[in-house]
């Protein structure tokens, strides 16, 4: 599979990137943003990378890249990606990350930020025009000189930026497990944590990289988490993606809570005006939010773009979130002592938080914090290994044939609305909803799924896969 953009940067096979893509995007990206006039040469470029096998080496070769183009490359080393971007444009340089976020270790990703922030759309339009000027084979394989390395003080200031969002002492009582797995802010987890006096416990951590999807959690991890939770008797367990983006919380049952409703509680609990999230959220988020609700598609670019948007019509206090539960700020907000500038890319830490000072304030245990929102029951799942193109296919076959769609749905049930916003989203005469996409960073079909219960939310994505496998055979 060739590297190409997807929902939130480049992502292809390692052996893609490694033969030179992710040099030669980085190289674009460097000239892209010197013509456009937001960096110049001797400019510094601060770099970053997860913890996955391949993303050292990827890492030396886009700095040497980005110094064949004249910028400084600065070494941040393993750190996650919001503490990297939080750090890069704190200076108002450019940097780039170096992951795959929860895809498998076979695979990797380069995530682009401007000064300002996470690229858009159209900045990838620009590198990918641009990536054609440059020749794979002659890109080296490291910096002429050593890097500068400022891993220490990039994970230092994303930590106090988040220092006194729950006042000292808060949690003290409450048992909290961290999965540590191979995510690369599981040392970091610990630290943000302390002065709330919470007891730590660290569990399954890992020397070799796992892929941990936020939006789909696979049925093992999730027996896990809940025989973890009994064990220890956690109030809470949190965990994330490779790169950090995304968070995973569990509560007081072992039960993960939906990326979606983890941001719908944080924007409440920030008492946001705006809310900026996806069409795959969850559809009683509207009924669940006090304020105005911005639907996009899926992808940080787009949300990223519709929290610009709201802003321009003189919004404040704007926050975005996807359905994985990575929350994005599109303006500066506060809780208790801690002031946190806008941070324009998914972020797990600011949903955890704001979960556990949620169920501090309302002394409540987790699940009845998120009970207390009722939003509709919903599942997902994904259908791994499952080729892009055939994705494309069925969707395009399904959203534009009403009698193929139709004989699709037979065994399932009997479309009354549909909506093209991202993917095929069907709402069944029924009252449940079926939502199938192609996932855009990975060979998978996703599918979102609601329904009366959670029984019949997960039958529903079960018997959409059997079908679909059928359908595709």
């Amino acid at each position: 599979m060739p590297a190409k953009f997807g929902t939130s940067g480049l992502r292809g096979l390692v052996e893609d990137l490694d033969n030179g893509a992710a040099a030669v995007h980085t190289a674009a990206f460097m000239r892209h943003l010197k013509t456009s006039g937001r960096i110049a040469i001797g400019d510094k470029v601060y770099f970053g990378q997860d913890l996955r096998p391949s993303s050292a080496e990827l890492a030396a070769k886009c700095m040497a890249a980005a110094e064949n183009e004249g910028l400084v490359p600065i070494d941040c080393g393993a750190l996650p990606t919001p503490a990297l971007a939080l750090f890069a444009m704190a200076r108002t340089a450019a940097s780039i990350m170096i992951t795959g976020s929860h895809i498998p270790a076979d695979r990797n990703g380069v995530k682009f930020y401007r000064p300002d922030g996470e690229i858009g759309k159209d900045d990838e339009a620009a590198i990918s025009a641009l990536v054609g000027s440059f020749v794979a084979d002659s890109m080296r394989p490291a910096p002429d000189h050593n890097p500068l390395v400022e891993h220490d003080l990039a994970i230092a200031e994303f930590i106090r930026r988040y220092q006194g969002f729950l006042p000292d002492g808060a949690l003290k009582g409450r048992r909290i497990g961290i999965y540590e797995h191979s995510t690369v802010i599981r040392d970091v987890f610990s630290k943000i944590l302390a002065p709330t006096g919470a007891e730590i416990v660290s569990l399954g951590r890992s020397d070799t990289f796992v892929p941990v999807d936020t939006e789909a959690i696979e049925t093992g991890t999730r027996s896990r988490i809940r025989a973890w939770t009994k064990r220890y008797r956690l109030d809470a367990l949190i965990s994330a993606d490779g790169d950090a983006d995304r968070p995973l919380l569990a509560d007081e049952t072992g039960e993960c809570i939906r990326g979606d409703a983890l941001g719908l509680v944080t924007a409440g609990y920030l008492e946001a005006d705006i809310l900026v999230t996806p069409v795959t959220s969850n559809s009683g988020i509207e009924a669940g939010f006090s304020g105005q609700v911005h639907r996009t598609r899926v992808g940080s670019p787009y949300v990223i773009a519709g929290m610009t948007e709201m802003a321009t019509k003189g919004a404040d206090k704007i926050i975005g979130f996807e359905a994985n539960g990575g929350v994005l700020t599109g303006s500066s907000f506060q809780s208790a002592l801690a002031k946190m500038p806008a941070l324009p890319t998914r972020d797990c830490v600011l949903p955890l938080l704001a979960a556990l000072a949620s169920s501090v304030r309302s002394g409540n245990p987790l699940s009845v914090v998120f009970a207390d929102h009722a939003l509709p029951v919903a599942a997902n799942g994904r259908i791994e290994n499952f080729p892009t193109e055939t994705s494309s296919k069925l969707i395009s076959q399904l959203s534009h044939n009403k009698t193929t769609r139709a004989d699709f749905l037979e065994p399932i049930g009997i479309p009354s609305k549909i909506d093209l916003t991202d993917g095929l989203r069907m709402t069944l005469t029924d009252g449940r909803i079926l939502h199938l996409r192609p996932s855009g960073n990975a060979p998978e079909m996703r599918i979102y799924t609601e329904a009366l219960d959670g029984a019949a939310a997960g039958q529903l994505v079960e018997r959409t896969e059997e079908r679909i496998r059928e359908w595709t055979a």
